[in-house]
């Protein structure tokens, strides 16, 4: 698992922060706006709720309707149902009917590693910033791919000619949820990193919370 080391030459790179915070004084801080998006608030998501917030209720979405897929293993056409709801939870441009938001699980990830990445190149960015943005990044985008091998796996259930081929498929769509969502430990090292192919929503969670913990 990485660790981020701050070092004390970092006062140059500190100093320019400053500096730059000085240029945009009394005007909207760049920085905290894009972490905004993240965690608090995004114009385009539902209710306005943050990219990052979204992304984990549609995320919650999707497991539930995976977990009502195997309740009913025998029943193809339930199966069926449940597995086109979680393509909606997921990305709704591929199945726009469903119990999800609208937005979509990889919208909203690939939102959260873009606006984290702005954040860290705007003016006044610290090194804190920048170096946890790369962690937050990782882990969105790691849940991103994760989200497209869900929805084949769910496709191929929808595809699946008996009920016990679709219930196998959506045991694994069960599996490839929690990774996406909670992170897994692929190395078996007792721990979950932020990094690929570990990390998932999360790990991009805490990591913007150790970010704010350690001051923007």
């Amino acid at each position: 698992m990485r660790t981020i080391a701050f070092v004390t030459f970092g006062a140059i790179l500190l100093g320019g922060s400053l500096s730059n915070r000085g240029i945009v004084r009394g005007q909207a801080n760049p920085v905290q706006t894009h972490i905004g998006h993240v965690m608090e608030s995004f114009q385009a998501a539902p209710n306005q709720h943050g990219l990052l917030p979204t992304a984990l209720a549609e995320a919650k979405i999707a497991m539930t309707h995976a977990g009502l897929a195997l309740k009913n293993p025998d029943n193809l056409d339930a199966i069926k149902l449940h597995a086109g709801h979680v393509i909606n939870a997921l990305d709704p441009s591929i199945e726009a009917t469903g119990p999800g938001q609208g937005f979509g699980v990889k919208k909203a990830a690939a939102g959260v590693a873009q606006h984290i990445q702005l954040a860290a190149k705007s003016p006044g960015a610290s090194f804190v910033v920048m170096a946890y943005a790369t962690h937050v990044a990782a882990a969105a985008n790691n849940a991103a791919k994760r989200a497209d091998e869900v929805i084949a796996l769910a496709q191929k259930a929808r595809a699946a000619t008996t009920a016990a081929e679709a219930a196998v498929l959506m045991q694994q769509v069960n599996t490839a949820l929690a990774a996406m969502t909670n992170g897994v430990d692929t190395n078996k090292n007792g721990e979950i990193s932020w990094d690929t192919p570990e990390g998932g929503l999360q790990q991009a969670q805490d990591q913007v919370q150790e970010l704010r913990k350690a001051g923007t």
